[in-house]
């Protein structure tokens, strides 16, 4: 069973809600009418939530529009409970792109944060007050978006500050060094969101526990693929030698010419086709 549904596709990029994103929209239209003893408290919940994760489709859009322009794809843009995420092709692994990529999120909350506030002031000013809903509403949409962009620049992976972080190291330092002190510096903060959770909001728990994963799972990937690239390179180099290129037999994998019992017989490959003649 797939645990997401696609909603809209954006300049060519799908977008998907997680259906426990669902159950979170359910649980905040009740609750808000619990507490508030009206649908319309519901509905201004509610609505406010669908505006606050639309403005995180476009906060991911600002990172995925961002990384096109350098030549990286955008898989697909996938909403949670939590927030969203742009899940791309391939992380950037130069410096000064994975900097502006990671940047490009939160330039666009705080973008729309300003567009809210005019557009706050402006109904303000144009209805005379006489629509305190609407305001309350659009100035609503400002703070979210604020709070969005300052929080996602928190120096912790995935956050875009945690990758804004390992961009400026690894200017100075290797990739993988960048990444394990940014994953370090993004644990410390997992260790802050804990402390200050228990004492305020158990969200924050929740939050901290993923940035913790997150951060690990980061550091994991990033070894496994500077292995790869490291394993590759070494094969390629082992295959040239320092005499010239290996022959490389279907079955036995890279011979030199002059170590190879049978260079003067064809080789046939899996299909008995001929996969190597000798020249006389």
């Amino acid at each position: 069973m797939r645990w997401s549904r696609n909603i809209g596709r954006f300049f060519g990029i799908d977008v998907d809600v997680h259906l426990s994103f669902l159950l979170l929209l359910a649980w905040v239209a009740v609750g808000a009418t619990v507490d508030g003893g009206s649908w319309l408290a519901g509905a201004f919940s509610l609505l406010f939530l669908v505006g606050v994760f639309a403005s995180v489709v476009l906060h991911e859009l600002g990172h995925a529009l961002t990384a096109r322009a350098f030549g990286i794809r955008t898989r697909r843009i996938l909403l949670l409970p939590i927030g969203g995420m742009a899940q791309l092709e391939r992380m950037p692994r130069t410096p000064a792109v994975e900097l502006v990529v990671a940047l490009a999120g939160p330039a666009v909350s705080f973008a729309l944060a300003g567009l809210s506030w005019l557009a706050a002031s402006a109904v303000g000013a144009v209805t005379s007050g006489a629509m305190p809903l609407v305001q309350v509403f659009v100035e609503s949409l400002a703070y979210a978006n604020l709070v969005l962009g300052a929080f996602n620049l928190l120096p912790a992976f995935p956050m875009d500050g945690g990758r804004a972080l390992r961009a400026l190291l690894a200017r100075k330092m290797p990739y993988l060094r960048a990444t394990e002190r940014a994953v370090a510096v993004g644990k410390v903060v997992a260790v802050l969101l804990a402390f200050v959770g228990v004492w305020t909001n158990p969200w924050l728990l929740v939050l901290a526990a993923f940035v913790w994963i997150a951060a690990s799972a980061e550091l994991r990937a990033i070894r496994m693929q500077i292995a790869a690239e490291e394993a590759a390179r070494r094969y390629l180099a082992w295959i040239r030698g320092p005499h010239g290129p290996l022959f490389v037999d279907p079955f036995w994998g890279p011979i030199a010419p002059d170590e190879d019992p049978f260079a003067d017989r064809p080789h046939q490959g899996p299909r008995g086709r001929a996969e190597h003649v000798p020249l006389p």
